[in-house]
């Protein structure tokens, strides 16, 4: 598992009310490639999206090459405006597009200017969100790796205090998975935001803190060690 940057998009931010620049790499592991999402990504999202529509009740999944189109504008709009990291997930081996994940609601704190965190450019706290992936890609590597990489990457090269979580509170899928991966769940905020069927959705709030992030990265590792040897 390693970070590359290459040649790729940039997080813009506002700091201290001016705009910087966050470069965004291309996350490379060994069954998944995390790549800045792009126009191009449209049809493999809804390739993706298309082969098992009924996992996506309770979350905001494109259906259809057009809608997909959307959806990415939409993340690129949050991404220019400072406030999202959008990411497509690509099979590592022949880059088919599994899913979609992000980086968002990035915040910097106003730190006292002698502090030694003053002068760092990357954010204090983030949420990763928007996850969702193809039902073949469902309890496999694909979403301990994913959320190795970015969690390794918020926490080793932002030095984030914390990540956060959000999920549906109806969604047990997608709160089993987080609680796998070593999130600690901190309670549920009540009509907190639009849910995918249009309803004021509940929302199950769970985060990892920089302090519990080696023993949530240990737990990773092991995990994908298990997978990849039950899959060989």
């Amino acid at each position: 598992m390693f970070c590359n940057v290459v040649a790729v998009n940039a997080i813009v931010a506002n700091v201290r009310g001016g705009i910087a620049m966050y470069p965004l790499p291309v996350l490379h592991g060994r069954h998944v490639r995390l790549e800045p999402l792009e126009r191009r990504h449209a049809a493999g999202l809804a390739e993706a999206s298309a082969v098992d529509p009924s996992l996506y009740r309770l979350s905001p999944v494109p259906q259809g090459r057009a809608a997909a189109a959307a959806y990415i504008e939409t993340a690129l709009a949050l991404r220019d405006a400072g406030s999202a990291a959008p990411l497509a997930v690509l099979r590592a081996g022949d880059r088919t597009v599994l899913g979609s994940t992000r980086f968002w609601d990035m915040q910097r704190w106003p730190w006292p200017p002698d502090h030694p965190r003053a002068s760092r450019g990357g954010p204090d706290i983030c949420e990763i969100g928007y996850t969702w992936y193809t039902r073949p890609a469902i309890r496999t590597a694909v979403n301990t790796e994913t959320k190795l990489l970015m969690l390794g990457y918020a926490f080793g090269t932002w030095e984030v205090q914390a990540v956060c979580f959000h999920t549906d509170a109806r969604n047990e899928r997608s709160r089993r998975a987080l609680e796998r991966i070593g999130a600690r769940f901190e309670g549920v905020l009540r009509a907190h935001r639009l849910a995918a069927d249009g309803i004021p959705r509940d929302s199950a709030r769970y985060s990892i803190t920089a302090a519990e992030w080696p023993a949530v990265k240990n737990n990773l590792e092991e995990r994908l060690a298990a997978r990849e040897e039950l899959a060989s």
